[in-house]
C-alpha cells in the first residue's frame, strides 16, 4: 500500500474525465489499496483516481470512520432537497466555498471484484459520492460554483 500524491489545480489529469474499468484484477486491487491508504487521514473524506494521477473511474470514501471505495459509479439518484455548505477538495488545498448538492442521494456501481454495489447516504456522504463523481467527469467543485461564492474561491486561488 502507498500513499500517493495529491494533484492539485492546474493539473490537466483534474480536468480529463476518467476511463471506465474494464479490469478487475491485480493492478485495480493495487490502486483500490492506494486510495483506501491515501484518503485514511484525518480530514479527508473522499479521493478520486484523477486526483492522484490516475485517469479510471474509481474513488475511495472516509466517511464517519468508514472507509471504502466504489468502482464505474454512477450517481443514480437525488433528492430535491439541497444542502449548501462548505465544501473543500484536496486537489485544492486551503479553498472551501458554500457548494450546493443534493442532500440526499445514491450511486451504483461496483466493488473492486466487479461485485454489484450500491452506495447512499445524506450530509457528509451525499456531498462526497456527488463531488468524487464529479471528479471522475473532469470536474471540481469551483465549477458548481456560482455568484460572490465563485468570485470569491476564484480570486483566493489566485492569491495563493
Amino acid at each position: 500500500m502507498t500513499v500517493r500524491p495529491i494533484r492539485e489545480i492546474g493539473d490537466p489529469v483534474l480536468r480529463t474525465p476518467a476511463d471506465e474499468v474494464k479490469a478487475f484484477d491485480k493492478d485495480l486491487a493495487a490502486l483500490v489499496r492506494d486510495l483506501e491508504e491515501t484518503v485514511d487521514h484525518p480530514g479527508r473524506a473522499g479521493l478520486a483516481g484523477p486526483q492522484i494521477g490516475v485517469g479510471l473511474r474509481v474513488f475511495s470514501y472516509n466517511i464517519d470512520g468508514v472507509i471504502g471505495h466504489m468502482v464505474n459509479p454512477v450517481i443514480t439518484e437525488r433528492s430535491e432537497e439541497i444542502q449548501d455548505g462548505d465544501e473543500g477538495c484536496l486537489s485544492v488545498p486551503g479553498i472551501w466555498a458554500p457548494t450546493v448538492r443534493a442532500m440526499w442521494c445514491a450511486a451504483e456501481g461496483f466493488d473492486v471484484n466487479g461485485k454489484p454495489l450500491r452506495l447512499e447516504g445524506e450530509g457528509l456522504m451525499a456531498r462526497c459520492l456527488q463531488h468524487e463523481v464529479d471528479h471522475l467527469d473532469g470536474k471540481v467543485f469551483l465549477d458548481r460554483l456560482t455568484g460572490d461564492a465563485r468570485k470569491n474561491a476564484l480570486r483566493a486561488l489566485r492569491n495563493r
